[in-house]
């Protein structure tokens, strides 16, 4: 049932990987679920640059590289995340946003449109019993120096996806009632 599905959806951080490969058909299946996302205008805006191997080898690298070069004074152990993270995921997909060209709505609503897409990618991961996790660190802004990214695409973040083998806690919400103000 989809209320089961996604009452079980958790954040599953590359540390929790295992090494089973991801394969391409499985990592296709999930991009075929985020491309049903609900989108204004049908402007579809989610762009998706896979990567897995050396691409995800290169992406740590990159992305130590540029904190070195931002941070006063870089701190070894995030140097050393930033650098192993990638490569201990099964896949990394870069979220892209592509503007509408034509501004038919405002970015917002691309950026949500986006946002529901990798919910629906989340779902198929937690159906699949694949782990993932959105990572949106600040060093986002630079990755136009990593990947080719057309006029009006920027990279929203990294969805780090592999399969686990230890149990994940539940998580708890507070109620929502809490949250809700009734209008008669």
């Amino acid at each position: 049932m989809i209320f089961d599905l996604i009452k079980n959806r958790r954040s599953v951080f590359p540390a929790q990987y295992n090494n089973k490969v991801l394969d391409k058909e499985t990592i296709q299946k999930i991009l075929d679920a985020a491309n049903w996302a609900p989108t204004h205008k049908k402007t579809e805006p989610w762009r998706f640059k896979v990567m897995q191997g050396e691409s995800q080898t290169q992406l740590g690298l990159f992305l130590a590289s540029k904190y070195r070069e931002l941070e006063e004074k870089p701190k070894e152990f995030k140097i050393k995340k930033l650098t192993e993270n990638p490569q201990k995921a099964g896949a990394i997909i870069a979220i892209c946003m592509q503007r509408d060209p034509d501004a038919r709505v405002p970015e917002w609503e691309e950026i949500a449109a986006v946002a529901m897409a990798v919910q629906n990618m989340w779902l198929c991961c937690t159906s699949l019993n694949i782990g993932c996790y959105w990572s949106s660190p600040g060093l986002i802004r630079f990755m136009d120096e990593f990947f080719d990214l057309n006029e009006g695409e920027k990279c929203l973040g990294f969805f780090y996806m592999g399969h686990y083998d230890e149990e994940i806690p539940f998580s708890d919400r507070t109620p929502i009632a809490d949250k809700i103000t009734w209008l008669d």
